[in-house]
């Protein structure tokens, strides 16, 4: 069995923070107080850019709370490794198939859907790692859907993180910031659907 993606620590930060993530997309919690121009707009524009996704039998790797999976159209399966994950995202998605699994190896068949979309997981892949998820993507549908987080000015290509919880516990987490041109060109090519402050898209 091929050897999994994403090292146990970090595993178990998401899982820790599955009551508490949204508070990073709606500007709540631990998030009230910082500074981000813009973020609810930007926020709204990737909810429109995936909302406009054309109707797929979509595959979603690390769903997370389905924060932005329930914007997606079509047949649509979910994944995450986190327990908790799992269940925000299902009570979120009734009419969605949420399962726990991983991204590499990814469960399904070859060619078993049209797309596979990804939001901010991508970016937490070391080296190593890319190559192995980016083949699984592959594997089983023909499009790839990446979501993740600007290169700005202020944050550097790559960086190691220390993250606070609720509970006051500190988490060391890898973390990459795109460009969309870049993105696109490690991916392989591809159309770059959104290139803002604060988040990239590219379809490849």
């Amino acid at each position: 069995m091929e050897e999994r993606v994403v090292d146990p620590a970090m595993r178990a930060y998401y899982d820790a923070r599955a009551g508490e993530y949204d508070d990073w997309w709606l500007g709540t919690g631990l998030f009230a107080d910082r500074d981000r121009p813009g973020w609810a707009d930007e926020v709204q524009a990737l909810v429109d850019v995936v909302r406009e996704l054309p109707p797929a039998r979509v595959l979603d790797v690390a769903c997370g709370t389905g924060f932005l999976t329930r914007y997606l159209r079509g047949d649509v399966v979910a994944i995450d490794q986190s327990p908790r994950m799992v269940e925000v995202a299902a009570s979120r998605m009734p009419d969605a198939t949420v399962m726990r699994a991983d991204a590499v190896p990814l469960p399904f068949p070859d060619g078993a859907f049209d797309r596979v979309t990804t939001s901010h997981f991508y970016g937490h892949l070391l080296g190593e790692e890319r190559p192995r998820f980016l083949a699984e993507a592959r594997r089983v549908a023909r499009e790839l859907v990446v979501i993740d987080s600007a290169r700005r000015a202020d944050v550097p290509a790559e960086t190691w993180q220390e993250r606070e919880l609720n509970d006051g516990s500190r988490h060391r987490v890898y973390k990459r910031f795109f460009t969309g041109a870049g993105l696109a060109e490690e991916l392989g090519g591809g159309r770059v659907l959104m290139d803002g402050r604060w988040f990239v898209v590219v379809a490849a």
